[in-house]
């Protein structure tokens, strides 16, 4: 067995790696993934219902999924997103005639494959090890995006993962139109990765008391993710939230100590994204914006600007993440924390890690 690498003390840290290595990933993952995604979506289209489910970064792909299958898979409301936990423990078993996408960023898939025995139908696994999943069923099929991270926190797994969905709800509703735009994705990735602003952005929003993550639509996982990010990497408290919940009542918690950072890429969320801006600039809560570079509007009402380039809004979930996992990273080197290990070294935490593994 081979021994795992030693931990890096310094920057750049193996999260570093995988994040600039998502480019490459996601040019390789669909050619090699081809044969599968075409008998899953065969298998798919015969099912009368769609569940997708996973945990943590897995549950925000899930979300992202539902929607990229209601509309490019063109499944509609045949389609849901559940958390894997709940449909293992608090729902009944699953019907025939509905097929399962599990989804794991560890290749364990514990509950999801609880919830894929008790399915009354062979389900479609996703698994991001580089290595079909275990306890996998005999009729069930596996994506496999990249080997194991050796950052505790999941990026490279995450897009790869989004950009399976995209090429599965693709093949699914028998149209190309996120194929072609994921053709697209590797080279928008790259030109946000040589950007020097990341540094910057975390001394400039290293001290805030809170970090609100706040989208819409496919974004509203996106929100959930960067907020995850955060809290995995550099320690600090963070909430993510879809913009019109933010905006029935949640941003009375906001202050002006606290930073909103908003995902506000073109798409019908764009409109209450703009509200949310307003509503910080109102109560003095600084704004840093994800937007197109031509939204004025929104613009005008934020300290800080990371332009995203022009992408379907199905899509801009794998681009927009990006940024703001370099901005968790930067913050945790900013703060000289490891983010690589979710604290593993601290005995109180080490034996808080014992609890929740057993």
């Amino acid at each position: 067995m081979t021994s795992p690498p030693a931990p890096r003390t310094t920057h750049p840290y193996y999260m570093h790696d995988a994040i600039v290595a998502q480019p490459g990933a996601l040019r390789s993952v669909l050619p090699s993934n081809a044969a599968t995604i075409a008998r899953a979506a065969e298998r798919l289209r015969a099912m009368e219902h769609v569940i997708l489910c996973g945990i943590g970064t897995s549950w925000h792909a899930a979300l992202v999924g539902e929607l990229l299958l209601a509309r490019s898979g063109r499944l509609g409301h045949r389609v849901r997103a559940m958390h894997s936990f709940e449909l293992a423990s608090s729902w009944p078993p699953v019907p025939p005639e509905t097929g399962v996408i599990a989804i794991s960023h560890r290749g364990g898939l514990p509950f999801a494959h609880e919830a894929l025995a008790r399915a009354g139908s062979e389900g479609v696994a996703i698994s991001v090890t580089g290595r079909s999943p275990r306890r996998a069923g005999d009729g069930e099929l596996a994506l496999l995006t990249v080997d194991q991270e050796i950052a505790a926190a999941h990026t490279v797994s995450y897009t790869t993962a989004l950009a399976l969905l995209a090429a599965l709800a693709d093949a699914v509703g028998g149209g190309d139109a996120a194929t072609r735009g994921l053709a697209r994705v590797p080279d928008q990735i790259e030109a946000l990765l040589h950007r020097d602003a990341w540094v910057e952005l975390a001394r400039r929003f290293g001290d805030r008391r809170r970090y609100w993550f706040v989208g819409g639509g496919p974004n509203t996982a996106t929100a959930y993710e960067a907020a995850l990010k955060m809290t995995e990497t550099n320690y600090a408290t963070a909430t993510g939230i879809n913009c019109e919940q933010f905006l029935h009542g949640v941003y009375t918690a906001m202050t002006g100590e606290d930073v909103l950072v908003l995902i506000a890429p073109p798409g019908p969320a764009r409109a209450r994204c703009l509200t949310a801006a307003r509503a910080a600039k109102a109560i003095g809560t600084p704004v840093l914006l994800l937007a197109d570079d031509d939204d004025q509007e929104l613009k005008a009402l934020a300290v800080e600007t990371i332009a995203l380039p022009a992408v379907d809004e199905l899509l801009s979930p794998i681009v927009a993440v990006v940024p703001l996992q370099l901005f968790a990273y930067h913050l945790a080197v900013r703060r000289g924390v490891n983010p690589d290990t979710m604290r593993a070294a601290e005995p109180p935490y080490a034996r808080a890690r014992e609890l929740v593994a057993s």
